[in-house]
């Protein structure tokens, strides 16, 4: 535990908490919204943001929180409006916010691309006390929305005709899980860094899928998922010399795998239950269907 010791490994342990917490909050709607790659396409976005924070010497974190709030709100009018050129008009925004995060981070006074790597990739030694403040607030931010909105943002991830025949401001809900996924991957951004946050925001979510049948289940089992990976990801780094990101990503498929293989003889044990309690004898149309909520993965 003598990491502990050092400043840095303290904050980088703070913030590697709070992104194993959000990132699987939020990435849970993408992944019942089916968006589950919106995460990488915000993280291209916001590199513009990181860029930017350098040229006009402000906080490339607040900085890049604004131009990828900005670049999710542009992405849910796209998927509105775009119709049949989405698909491009998103590659433009994507591959643009990449192509404008390197060119105003070189033209920044004594910028270059090697200060750009520590936010594509992640990096322990330079979380700075004023990163951690920003993250935390982010954080908070993030957290509120994700468990005080449970409900309402899973009834529309779900089916958003019938949240909106319900009385649900769809629109208006889908703005917000958005604007929440942008404010996760600048939240993710020191310690996974850009390219790879979207995996914390997915992988973690299927992982927990494989075993549980409740949204609730899936939700806590995804953030113990996120925030275990974070931490080991972290020490890890810091006794091999590796890189956080990579790191922390490689831990998480890890953990999908070992949770896929207890999975399959779970699955079997739950269909000799189910087949047992319907023997072979009675006809199927006597049987009455399992609640939604509670076998399906969908109750919160």
């Amino acid at each position: 535990m003598d990491f502990l010791d050092y400043a840095f490994m303290q904050r980088a342990l703070l913030a590697a908490v709070l992104v194993g917490i959000t990132a699987p909050a939020v990435g849970i709607y993408l992944v019942q919204r089916r968006q589950a790659l919106m995460g990488d396409g915000i993280g291209h976005v916001a590199m513009t943001g990181v860029g930017l924070g350098f040229l006009l010497s402000t906080s490339p974190v607040w900085m890049a929180t604004a131009v990828s709030v900005l670049g999710a709100v542009l992405m849910e009018l796209i998927r509105w409006y775009g119709r049949t050129r989405g698909d491009i008009a998103l590659a433009m925004l994507f591959y643009g916010g990449m192509a404008g995060g390197v060119m105003f981070i070189n033209l920044a006074p004594g910028g270059s691309n090697a200060n750009l790597t520590s936010y594509l990739f992640g990096s322990l030694s330079t979380v700075s006390e004023s990163d951690v403040t920003s993250i935390c607030l982010l954080a908070a931010f993030v957290v509120l929305v994700t468990v005080g909105l449970r409900r309402q943002l899973f009834a529309v991830s779900q089916d958003e005709e019938f949240a909106r025949v319900t009385g649900l401001p769809v629109r208006a809900l889908n703005l917000l899980t958005a604007v929440t996924a942008a404010v996760t991957v600048t939240v993710a951004m020191r310690v996974v860094g850009l390219l790879l946050v979207s995996a914390l925001m997915v992988v973690p979510v299927a992982a927990a899928q494989q075993l549980t049948r409740s949204f609730a289940a899936t939700f806590a089992i995804a953030v113990a998922i996120g925030v275990s990976v974070t931490i080991g990801g972290t020490v890890t780094s810091y006794y091999q010399d590796v890189p956080p990101g990579a790191t922390i990503v490689l831990l998480t498929i890890a953990a999908f795998l070992a949770l896929g293989a207890l999975a399959a003889p779970l699955a079997r044990r739950r269909a000799r239950a189910a087949a047992a309690a319907h023997p072979a004898g009675d006809p199927a149309e006597c049987t009455i269907p399992a609640t939604r909520g509670a076998d399906d993965g969908v109750g919160v």
